[in-house]
Protein backbone atom coordinates (compact mmCIF):
# COMPACT_ATOMS: atom_id res chain seq x y z
CA UNK A 1 0.00 0.00 0.00
CA UNK A 2 1.01 3.39 -0.96
CA UNK A 3 0.89 4.91 2.28
CA UNK A 4 -0.08 9.10 2.58
CA UNK A 5 2.30 10.47 5.22
CA UNK A 6 1.40 13.32 6.62
CA UNK A 7 2.67 16.58 9.03
CA UNK A 8 1.57 18.26 11.54
CA UNK A 9 2.93 21.15 13.07
CA UNK A 10 1.13 22.23 16.56
CA UNK A 11 3.07 23.62 19.07
CA UNK A 12 0.06 22.43 21.89
CA UNK A 13 1.26 19.15 22.50
CA UNK A 14 -2.20 17.48 23.81
CA UNK A 15 -3.87 18.63 20.28
CA UNK A 16 -1.35 17.54 17.93
CA UNK A 17 -1.12 14.39 19.66
CA UNK A 18 -4.77 14.06 19.24
CA UNK A 19 -5.42 14.81 15.70
CA UNK A 20 -2.09 12.55 14.80
CA UNK A 21 -4.42 10.05 16.40
CA UNK A 22 -7.18 10.14 14.95
CA UNK A 23 -5.34 10.93 11.40
CA UNK A 24 -3.23 7.63 12.11
CA UNK A 25 -5.94 5.42 12.40
CA UNK A 26 -7.31 6.20 8.45
CA UNK A 27 -6.86 3.28 6.46
CA UNK A 28 -3.86 4.31 4.45
CA UNK A 29 -2.71 7.21 6.16
CA UNK A 30 0.86 7.69 8.67
CA UNK A 31 1.63 10.70 10.17
CA UNK A 32 5.47 10.98 9.53
CA UNK A 33 6.31 13.67 11.88
CA UNK A 34 5.59 16.54 14.56
CA UNK A 35 6.75 19.97 14.93
CA UNK A 36 5.88 22.18 17.62
CA UNK A 37 7.03 25.18 15.70
CA UNK A 38 7.18 26.14 12.16
CA UNK A 39 10.80 26.53 11.79
CA UNK A 40 10.99 23.13 12.39
CA UNK A 41 8.03 22.63 9.88
CA UNK A 42 9.82 23.81 7.14
CA UNK A 43 12.50 21.60 7.75
CA UNK A 44 10.56 18.84 7.80
CA UNK A 45 8.78 19.48 5.01
CA UNK A 46 11.87 19.70 2.96
CA UNK A 47 13.55 16.50 3.97
CA UNK A 48 10.68 14.20 4.31
CA UNK A 49 8.42 15.55 1.37
CA UNK A 50 5.25 14.58 2.87
CA UNK A 51 2.03 14.46 1.43
CA UNK A 52 -0.16 16.80 3.31
CA UNK A 53 1.58 19.58 5.62
CA UNK A 54 -1.34 20.69 8.88
CA UNK A 55 -0.16 23.56 9.69
CA UNK A 56 -0.93 25.53 13.15
CA UNK A 57 -1.24 29.75 12.72
CA UNK A 58 -0.09 30.66 16.17
CA UNK A 59 3.45 28.73 16.82
CA UNK A 60 6.54 29.95 18.01
CA UNK A 61 10.02 31.00 16.29
CA UNK A 62 7.81 30.79 12.80
CA UNK A 63 4.56 31.11 12.66
CA UNK A 64 2.05 29.03 10.65
CA UNK A 65 1.23 31.58 7.95
CA UNK A 66 5.19 32.01 7.27
CA UNK A 67 5.83 28.14 7.24
CA UNK A 68 3.24 28.11 4.58
CA UNK A 69 4.66 30.22 2.59
CA UNK A 70 8.44 28.94 2.86
CA UNK A 71 7.17 25.53 2.71
CA UNK A 72 5.01 26.40 -0.89
CA UNK A 73 7.87 28.60 -2.06
CA UNK A 74 9.98 25.68 -1.46
CA UNK A 75 7.61 23.45 -3.40
CA UNK A 76 4.61 24.79 -5.61
CA UNK A 77 2.94 21.57 -5.36
CA UNK A 78 2.77 20.97 -1.59
CA UNK A 79 -0.16 20.17 -0.09
CA UNK A 80 -0.95 22.54 3.08
CA UNK A 81 -3.56 23.20 5.33
CA UNK A 82 -3.72 25.06 8.37
CA UNK A 83 -5.97 24.20 11.22
CA UNK A 84 -6.31 26.97 13.88
CA UNK A 85 -8.60 28.50 16.19
CA UNK A 86 -8.58 31.95 14.19
CA UNK A 87 -10.86 33.09 11.82
CA UNK A 88 -10.70 36.72 10.26
CA UNK A 89 -11.65 37.84 6.87
CA UNK A 90 -8.04 39.20 6.51
CA UNK A 91 -6.04 36.13 7.65
CA UNK A 92 -8.07 33.74 5.21
CA UNK A 93 -6.73 36.20 2.50
CA UNK A 94 -3.37 36.27 3.95
CA UNK A 95 -3.27 32.16 4.00
CA UNK A 96 -4.83 31.78 0.80
CA UNK A 97 -1.60 34.44 -0.49
CA UNK A 98 0.50 32.26 1.53
CA UNK A 99 -0.89 29.25 -1.20
CA UNK A 100 -2.45 27.08 1.25
CA UNK A 101 -5.06 24.66 -0.09
CA UNK A 102 -6.95 24.48 3.52
CA UNK A 103 -8.41 26.22 6.24
CA UNK A 104 -10.22 23.91 8.78
CA UNK A 105 -10.96 25.58 12.35
CA UNK A 106 -10.43 23.43 15.41
CA UNK A 107 -13.71 23.87 16.07
CA UNK A 108 -14.59 21.85 13.51
CA UNK A 109 -11.54 19.61 13.29
CA UNK A 110 -13.67 16.37 14.37
CA UNK A 111 -16.32 16.84 11.89
CA UNK A 112 -14.22 17.47 8.79
CA UNK A 113 -10.53 17.40 9.00
CA UNK A 114 -10.47 14.28 7.42
CA UNK A 115 -12.73 14.94 4.69
CA UNK A 116 -10.32 18.27 3.94
CA UNK A 117 -7.47 15.85 4.08
CA UNK A 118 -9.22 13.73 1.70
CA UNK A 119 -9.89 16.72 -0.51
CA UNK A 120 -6.34 17.62 -0.73
CA UNK A 121 -5.35 14.55 -1.74
CA UNK A 122 -7.38 14.55 -4.83
CA UNK A 123 -6.16 17.95 -5.31
CA UNK A 124 -8.56 20.35 -4.35
CA UNK A 125 -9.06 22.52 -1.50
CA UNK A 126 -11.36 22.49 1.61
CA UNK A 127 -12.32 25.95 3.46
CA UNK A 128 -14.36 25.15 6.54
CA UNK A 129 -17.86 26.91 5.78
CA UNK A 130 -17.87 29.85 8.20
CA UNK A 131 -14.27 30.55 5.91
CA UNK A 132 -15.76 30.06 2.58
CA UNK A 133 -18.24 32.57 3.36
CA UNK A 134 -15.51 35.06 4.64
CA UNK A 135 -13.69 34.77 1.77
CA UNK A 136 -16.83 35.09 -0.47
CA UNK A 137 -17.81 38.58 1.45
CA UNK A 138 -13.82 39.85 1.72
CA UNK A 139 -14.12 39.35 -2.05
CA UNK A 140 -17.56 40.94 -2.98
CA UNK A 141 -16.44 44.22 -0.85
CA UNK A 142 -13.08 44.79 -1.29
CA UNK A 143 -12.75 43.43 -5.54
CA UNK A 144 -13.36 45.77 -8.56
CA UNK A 145 -12.57 45.68 -12.52
CA UNK A 146 -14.05 44.32 -15.47
CA UNK A 147 -15.72 40.79 -15.06
CA UNK A 148 -14.71 37.81 -17.52
CA UNK A 149 -17.69 37.17 -19.36
CA UNK A 150 -20.05 34.53 -17.90
CA UNK A 151 -21.04 33.24 -21.17
CA UNK A 152 -17.64 31.93 -22.18
CA UNK A 153 -18.78 28.74 -19.23
CA UNK A 154 -21.79 26.28 -20.05
CA UNK A 155 -24.39 25.93 -17.47
CA UNK A 156 -22.30 22.72 -15.82
CA UNK A 157 -19.46 24.97 -15.62
CA UNK A 158 -20.47 27.42 -13.97
CA UNK A 159 -22.16 25.23 -11.25
CA UNK A 160 -18.47 23.43 -11.00
CA UNK A 161 -17.27 27.53 -10.08
CA UNK A 162 -20.29 27.90 -7.47
CA UNK A 163 -19.37 24.51 -5.77
CA UNK A 164 -15.19 24.68 -5.73
CA UNK A 165 -15.65 28.26 -4.55
CA UNK A 166 -17.91 27.28 -1.57
CA UNK A 167 -15.11 24.97 -0.98
CA UNK A 168 -16.73 21.34 -2.32
CA UNK A 169 -14.56 18.51 -2.58
CA UNK A 170 -14.56 16.49 -6.07
CA UNK A 171 -16.56 14.13 -4.20
CA UNK A 172 -18.90 16.48 -3.09
CA UNK A 173 -19.29 17.94 -6.45
CA UNK A 174 -19.93 14.98 -8.25
CA UNK A 175 -22.45 13.98 -5.23
CA UNK A 176 -24.68 16.69 -5.80
CA UNK A 177 -24.48 16.70 -8.97
CA UNK A 178 -24.79 12.84 -9.38
CA UNK A 179 -21.93 12.75 -11.82
CA UNK A 180 -18.80 10.15 -11.63
CA UNK A 181 -15.75 12.13 -9.38
CA UNK A 182 -13.72 11.62 -12.47
CA UNK A 183 -16.44 13.87 -14.24
CA UNK A 184 -16.18 16.42 -11.71
CA UNK A 185 -12.55 16.24 -12.04
CA UNK A 186 -12.36 16.62 -16.06
CA UNK A 187 -14.73 19.97 -14.97
CA UNK A 188 -12.80 21.76 -12.61
CA UNK A 189 -10.04 21.30 -15.00
CA UNK A 190 -11.34 22.26 -17.73
CA UNK A 191 -12.74 25.13 -15.97
CA UNK A 192 -9.27 26.16 -14.51
CA UNK A 193 -7.72 26.18 -17.65
CA UNK A 194 -10.34 27.42 -20.15
CA UNK A 195 -10.46 30.63 -17.41
CA UNK A 196 -6.41 30.70 -17.00
CA UNK A 197 -7.80 30.11 -13.14
CA UNK A 198 -4.25 29.67 -10.97
CA UNK A 199 -5.81 29.45 -7.63
CA UNK A 200 -8.89 29.22 -5.49
CA UNK A 201 -8.85 32.78 -4.70
CA UNK A 202 -9.16 33.91 -8.72
CA UNK A 203 -12.07 31.24 -9.49
CA UNK A 204 -14.35 32.93 -6.00
CA UNK A 205 -13.22 36.46 -7.75
CA UNK A 206 -14.86 35.24 -10.75
CA UNK A 207 -17.49 33.32 -9.36
CA UNK A 208 -18.75 36.38 -7.62
CA UNK A 209 -18.40 39.06 -10.33
CA UNK A 210 -20.27 37.17 -12.92
CA UNK A 211 -23.21 36.33 -10.43
CA UNK A 212 -22.33 32.30 -10.28
CA UNK A 213 -22.50 33.24 -6.93
CA UNK A 214 -25.19 34.86 -4.58
CA UNK A 215 -23.30 36.23 -1.53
Amino acid sequence: MNLKRILIADDHELFRRGVAAELGQVPGWVVAAEATNGRDAVALAASLKPDIVVLDLTMPELNGLEAARQIVLADPLARVLILTAHESEQLVREVLSAGAKGYVLKSDAGRTLVTALQALLEGTSFFTSNVARLVLDGYLRSESGEAVPAQTLSAREREIVQLLAEGNSNKDIARALNISVKTAETHRSNVMRKMGFNSLAELVRYAIRNNIIDP
